[in-house]
């Protein structure tokens, strides 16, 4: 699908926007100011595949941690500020690599210039975010309630307050939990401007329909080619966020590499425990190399070889064996239990 152009914004030693491909972001649940536990949480979701991570910064601890945190951990990191100006000048001063603002709620103009100013001289990108729970009361009244309309404006309204003191280094973030409402506020606003979009449905909910919404709203929107970084809004463990907006990235052809895990559901003739063996191949993968290799996890032997033949290999059970099928050719039977770690075999010797 073809993305619509927008201006591309460096973010440490990485850039969205432009010709560059869509960011995966994420945001931590430790307390920023506990370093050791922060820097093992971004250290694992750097392995899970996060490009940026978001920190919160409610207090003069936080801030300052981002200097420490920094020098452990490899991708680019935001501070996220609600309210007070000056943790926004500390945080950048320690490091921060982006910050996340609402100009709406850290202070009067002079202090918002004080931010800015700072943000200016460092060259440091600042996230303008307007989320449909905290929208302006006169905006909620001029539309009628919260709408998507209302959503941009707010949006707008800020973005203009920074460039007014003489600064575009910026990225625009509009959620709302509602989905069609985000997606209007997508369509809408990428007319407007050519700022970089973060997008995400926010507060989601918990993993199961977190995921749903957000796999719904996320591909209405990036199937129009908006958006150049997103996050998915989970109520769990953040490396969850990460596995599903790889996933959404990639059913939508945004992403490539990797191994792909398609398996078959269940049915009367399944003879192996399917749903436990398709949930251990997924593990098995996440640490084998490999790009653009399809694995297929199939329930019986009637139908397992045939379904499989689009994938590169496959397994299929039976009766307490399996076959392992590869290039839609039987290669050999084997015992149920010996079907995993044959899997895994071939896949570490791809190639050879």
């Amino acid at each position: 699908m073809e993305r619509m152009k927008t201006r591309e914004i460096k973010i440490g030693d990485s850039a969205i926007g432009g010709e560059n491909p869509i960011l995966i972001q994420s945001m931590t649940n430790t307390k920023t100011h506990d370093v050791k536990s922060t820097v093992e949480q971004i250290l694992k979701l750097e392995k899970a595949g996060c490009d940026i991570i978001r920190c919160a910064v409610p207090d003069e601890k936080a801030a300052k941690a981002i200097a420490e945190i920094k020098k452990e951990i490899h991708i680019p990191l935001v501070a996220d500020i609600h309210f007070d100006y000056r943790l926004a000048i500390s945080a950048m001063e320690n490091g921060a690599d982006k910050i996340r603002i609402n100009p709406g709620n850290i202070g009067g103009s002079d202090r918002i210039k004080a931010v800015v100013d700072l943000a200016k001289e460092k060259n440091i990108p600042i996230r303008v975010g307007v989320n449909s729970g905290s929208l302006e009361k006169e905006l909620v009244e001029k539309y009628g309630g919260v709408t998507a309309e209302g959503l941009v404006e707010s949006a707008l309204d800020k973005v203009r307050i920074i460039e007014d003191l003489g600064y575009e280094n910026l990225v625009i973030s509009i959620k709302s939990s509602d989905v069609m409402m985000c997606v209007k506020a997508h369509e809408l606003i990428s007319k407007l401007t050519d700022y970089p979009l973060h997008v995400g449905i926010t507060e989601a909910g918990t993993l199961r329909s977190g995921t749903i919404k957000s796999a719904a709203g996320l591909a209405m929107i990036l199937s129009q080619g908006i958006g150049d970084t997103i996050r998915v809004s989970l109520t769990g463990d953040p490396c969850e966020e990460i596995y599903t907006a790889k996933k959404i990235l990639k059913t939508l052809g945004l992403r490539k590499g990797g191994i792909e895990v398609v398996s078959c559901p269940t049915c009367g003739r399944t003879q192996i425990d399917l749903i436990s063996l398709a949930n251990r191949v997924e593990q098995m993968v996440e640490d084998i190399p490999l790009d653009d290799v399809k694995v297929a996890v199939m329930g019986c032997v009637v139908n397992g070889p045939g379904e499989a033949k689009e994938a590169d290999i496959g397994i299929a059970g039976g009766i307490g064996e399996g076959l392992l099928i590869k290039h839609g050719q039987v290669v050999k039977k084997l015992p149920e239990e010996e079907l995993l770690e044959a899997l895994r075999f071939e896949l570490l010797n791809w190639g050879k």
